[in-house]
């Protein structure tokens, strides 16, 4: 009897092979080279039936009165919703501007960290940079909000195999700056080649036939540009040493990286990020900066918003809640009742106002942890990564604490542009949140400089934050374990009583807006039930 390995390869053996060394689009391509592909899968929105003023007039009943706590997108969102059906909402924001982490930075813009010195960003006008939120994939619900809040679009460029790949201490390959097109060409060369070459001489327990092996082999030749013995040598898909032109310039493609060289510099360790659902090539921005769709919400709640008011205490009874709160500009403490309350307030602050919650509700708010994170918006004089690097958008990648180097998606071939000079995570943030503000800045600079000799000569500005440390946020956004998914969040998600929270830490799409849209139409919906039910209630007793 024969043993599997003399039976030849599986399709799931080489499935399982091409996603380890290849990722996700070289196992897609597998499967479809096999024609193991049937219908495309698509993404498909769950339906929000937004509360009608109908609903509660066949009901006999007007609309609560609806109390939300924070005017970011989840509690602008819920008041916009509700107010289509007639509830009268009232939002309580401690800052004196709407958005909360959807927040854009330009020429004027003021903020002082918590225990930091005032900051004021003295960037050109019409220049800004995205503090928080920068870019839409375009499956996500936010986009159906812009077009309902005529939030005009335009491209954002999140991949650009233009932009480098940047390593220190790695190898043959540290130091240098490397086009991301050359490394994921060289990597799907040099794997294509090994798989092209093991294809008919591994096996498993279903073995591939003879017209299977065809197949696989031909599409990794494709795939990998590989010569007629299945051998990677490079090709024009890494870009060229000297670029082709008219007349008598055909070009000079440069020689690949050696794989010995890849493997140790560990660039290609960074190519699985562009595959992720959520981080698509081509994604979107409003005109203008991220703060237009806040905007756009605020212009529908006329008279709803009070800023300046820090919740001071969140307190409910049987037929309805009492918020405290407390006015920044003279201290004076006032309070207000409401049928219902949404709280959008982040996790790390809600922890420490007094709440009419649950002790198991307390626990799981003050187990959740928040993400660090922090950026700096660098202006420059002249948009040297345009001129001399032929970057246009995307993303520069290294294993610096810095992180990544945003390139500006608007504004293309202008003079000035302000770029993201780092947005870092974990310790590389605390860090970097410990330095004064001008440390930041000599640091970002210091470290972009290995990359781009320019920034030096060019730097004109810049605004710097730690999320940690931006008072009413204290984080990016939530992170969950596992076990904070299990233990934890269902209890989050459980209305207190006449009190249900909102934001994108009640969502599976955590540090995106549509998170916080999402969780407030699930707010929304709940609130509108109830309120159908009471009325049901009532008009049966009576």
């Amino acid at each position: 009897m024969t043993s599997n390995k003399e039976q030849g390869m599986t399709r799931r053996d080489f499935l399982d092979q091409v996603g380890k060394v290849g990722g996700a689009v070289a196992v897609w391509g597998a499967m479809e080279s096999l024609g193991l592909l049937g219908k495309p899968l698509m993404a498909s929105a769950k339906e929000f039936n937004s509360p009608k003023k109908s609903d509660l007039a066949m009901a006999n009943k007007n609309g609560k009165k609806i109390i939300i706590l924070g005017a970011g997108i989840a509690g602008m969102a819920a008041a916009y919703e509700l107010g289509k059906a007639g509830y009268d909402c009232r939002i309580f924001e401690a800052r004196e501007r709407t958005g909360g982490r959807n927040w854009t930075v330009s020429k004027g813009t003021e903020e002082s960290e918590i225990n930091g010195v005032k900051q004021i960003a003295k960037f050109d006008k019409e220049l800004y940079f995205n503090a928080g939120p920068a870019r839409i994939p375009q499956h996500h619900v936010t986009i159906d909000y812009c077009r309902e809040l005529g939030v005009e679009l335009e491209v954002y460029c999140n991949a650009n195999e233009f932009s480098y790949y940047y390593q220190e201490n790695s190898g043959p390959l540290s130091s240098q700056k490397i086009r991301k097109g050359t490394v994921k060409a060289d990597t799907r060369g040099y794997i294509s080649e090994l798989l092209a070459k093991v294809s008919d001489k591994t096996s498993l327990d279903r073995p591939l036939s003879k017209v299977d092996v065809e197949r696989l082999t031909a599409y990794l030749k494709g795939e990998g540009d590989l010569s007629s013995d299945y051998t990677y040598k490079g090709s024009t898909r890494r870009g060229y040493k000297e670029l082709p032109g008219a007349g008598l310039k055909p070009g000079t493609i440069d020689s690949p990286l050696t794989f010995t060289e890849l493997l140790q510099s560990g660039m290609m360790n960074s190519i699985s990020g562009d595959y992720d659902f959520n981080q698509q090539p081509m994604m979107f921005q409003p005109v203008g900066g991220m703060d237009q769709i806040p905007k756009a919400l605020e212009s529908k709640l006329p008279g709803k918003i009070t800023f300046g008011a820090e919740v001071q205490e969140i307190r409910q009874s049987a037929d309805g809640v009492r918020i405290v709160y407390k006015k920044n500009k003279n201290g004076k403490t006032s309070e207000i009742t409401g049928d219902y309350c949404i709280c959008t307030i982040p996790l790390p602050v809600l922890k420490n106002i007094p709440a009419d919650f649950t002790p198991q509700m307390k626990n799981a708010i003050r187990s959740i942890n928040y993400a660090t994170t922090g950026k700096i918006g660098l202006q420059f004089k002249n948009r040297f990564w345009e001129k001399d690097d032929r970057i246009l958008g995307g993303i520069t990648t290294t294993n610096m604490d810095i992180s990544q180097i945003w390139y500006p998606s608007n504004g293309f071939l202008s003079q000035k542009g302000v770029l993201v000079g780092y947005y870092n995570f974990g310790q590389n943030a605390v860090n970097y949140g410990n330095l004064s503000l001008s440390q930041r800045q000599a640091r970002a600079i210091s470290q972009g400089a290995k990359i781009h000799p320019q920034y030096a000569e060019e730097f004109e500005t810049s605004f710097s934050l730690a999320w940690h440390k931006i008072k009413y946020s204290e984080g990016g956004w939530a992170s969950y374990s596992a076990s904070d998914r299990t233990n934890y969040y269902p209890i989050l998600n459980e209305p207190q009583g006449r009190i249900h929270l909102a934001g994108e830490h009640l969502s599976y799409l955590t540090g995106w807006m549509a998170g916080a849209f999402e969780s407030a139409r699930i707010a929304v919906s709940t609130i509108h039930e109830e309120v159908l039910k009471e009325s049901k209630f009532t008009s049966k007793v009576g």
